[in-house]
């Protein structure tokens, strides 16, 4: 059976090699959710490689979504990057705590694992500061070999930028070293970045001479380690930490100005709730990330009506909450429209959509226009979650899809359903971040619990029901919110007089 892969295995599927439709696809627990949409289109095969067997290896498909390969799986894939570097060096000691404190207090190591392993021995390592290698403290047995290897002169060099400095530093500490820092010039033959290859005169510019600063000092176990400075290694670890300061200064700024966008997010959403006499109403929305696409909103309509908005565009984080700005200024602006003209209304605002988005940009939406006086609701579904309407009896009513999303068509159209509330009905709108939100053992919350959470809490206010029901949808899923979540409840009162 193939493997999916997208940095990693997250699932396996059954697939025919004759017309590549996916059958099957199982997820283990605690993976990543793939939620997709298969289309003839959408499946790319790249063929066997040429060095197959005589049976050949089996084909390899890419699935592509909206023109970017997410996926792909058949055969034996090749990572696209593959990363090596140093992990650990082993060193003996007699007393792995003794050492550990040396290395922590002594010379600053920070530790890097400390755990115990199934034979019962105890697995430890050190790093220092910039945290690229690791020390494992390892504590023979008493007449192994390995035990002759303690107090040995190690191989290992680390490298300061200022070793006199880093020898004093040691030394106040209680660090033994065999002898002061000492100096030696160096010849590189080697011509590092900016040594010219040639002289004023045409001559071939001479290799560059560098200093060498060098001492050894000892652990508490007499393990001898050299420690080393040299001018070129300086200059690039200066280099090393401007870029990492500059870097972080980035990532500051970046903060901030993300920041600042989720403030600036916060006020899209409602403010104030438009007056109205049989209908109470609250929502909510809690974005994965610091900004998202979810959106919702509560309009007046004017002619005692109001407007219940909620739509979801695709994608998460800055590119869907930019495109999330864009439709919720497109129905402020035409609002007004909805009055007589809700399918003019919405077909506007698809176009527009359509023409100030990528070819990718989708929204779902449910716009509703409710009647004040006459508790009468007319509604599109834009592709979205059907809205439930929980009776006062408790059966429900299904407010489906009235047509497709906003944003992918040039050439689209919408019908308009309606619904009669009655005192004590409840009315619930959402995004998918609430029925698929999912527990460890991968189950969805689902729009029957949706139902149940309503029904259990219908006696609070909708302000009250909306706060109970994402806390259960919250305790039901897991530690991490991995989609925006926005949830609208209104509930009808007594009829007016």
């Amino acid at each position: 059976m193939p493997v999916f892969r997208e940095g990693r295995d997250v699932g396996v599927a059954n697939y025919d090699a004759n017309d590549l439709s996916l059958r099957r696809l199982e997820l283990p627990p605690k993976a990543w959710r793939l939620k997709l949409t298969l289309r003839w289109s959408t499946v790319q095969d790249l063929g066997k490689p040429s060095f197959g067997t005589s049976g050949g290896p089996p084909h390899r498909y890419a699935l592509t979504i909206y023109n970017r390969r997410v996926i792909t799986f058949g055969g034996s894939i090749e990572p696209p990057h593959k990363h090596l570097r140093l992990h650990s060096i082993d060193i003996y000691v007699r007393d792995q705590e003794r050492s550990v404190r040396f290395y922590l207090d002594k010379l600053g190591f920070e530790l890097a694992f400390d755990a115990r392993l199934h034979s019962g021995k105890r697995w430890v390592g050190v790093s220092p500061p910039d945290g690229t290698a690791i020390l494992t403290l390892i504590q023979p047995e008493p007449n192994s070999a390995e035990r002759k290897l303690i107090g040995r002169a190690t191989r290992i060099v680390f490298v300061s930028e200022d070793v006199a400095a880093q020898y004093r530093e040691w030394s106040d500490r209680g660090v033994h070293f065999r002898y002061t820092p000492r100096l030696r010039r160096i010849k590189y033959q080697k011509r590092g970045p900016g040594i010219p290859a040639s002289d004023a005169v045409g001559r071939p510019a001479a290799g560059p001479i560098w200093g060498e600063v060098f001492t050894r000092f000892e652990d508490a176990d007499g393990n001898s380690f050299a420690l080393a400075s040299f001018d070129e290694v300086t200059m690039a670890i200066e280099a090393q930490r401007r870029a990492r300061a500059e870097k972080l200064e980035t990532d500051r700024r970046a903060a901030h100005e993300m920041d600042i966008a989720r403030q600036v997010q916060a006020r899209l959403f409602p403010q104030q709730l438009p007056i109205c006499a049989t209908l109470e109403y609250s929502g909510v929305c809690k974005q994965a990330r610091q900004v998202g696409g979810d959106y919702y909103d509560f309009l007046t309509l004017g002619q005692e009506r109001i407007g219940l908005v909620v739509g979801d565009v695709a994608g998460k984080g800055i590119a869907a909450a930019l495109l999330m700005a864009n439709l919720q200024a497109q129905l402020r602006s035409q609002c007004a429209l909805a009055l007589d003209q809700l399918e003019k209304l919405l077909r506007s605002v698809n176009q527009l959509f359509y023409e100030n988005t990528v070819a990718s940009a989708y929204a779902t939406l449910f716009f509703a226009e409710y009647n004040d006086r006459l508790q009468r609701l007319r509604y599109v579904n834009c592709g979205h979650l059907c809205g439930l309407v929980l009776r006062r009896d408790d059966s429900v009513e299904r407010l489906e899809s009235t047509c497709t999303v906003l944003g992918l068509f040039t050439e689209w159209d919408c019908s308009v359903g309606e619904c009669q509330l009655f005192a004590g009905d409840i009315l619930a709108l959402y995004t998918d971040g609430v029925t698929e939100s999912y527990n460890a053992p991968g189950e969805e919350f689902g729009e029957e619990r949706v139902l149940q959470s309503l029904s259990r809490h219908r006696s609070l206010s909708p302000e009250a029901m909306v706060r109970a029901m994402l806390s259960d949808v919250r305790q039901f899923g897991s530690e991490e919110q991995h989609d925006d979540i926005t949830l609208m409840v209104a509930k009808c009162r007594a009829e007016l007089s």
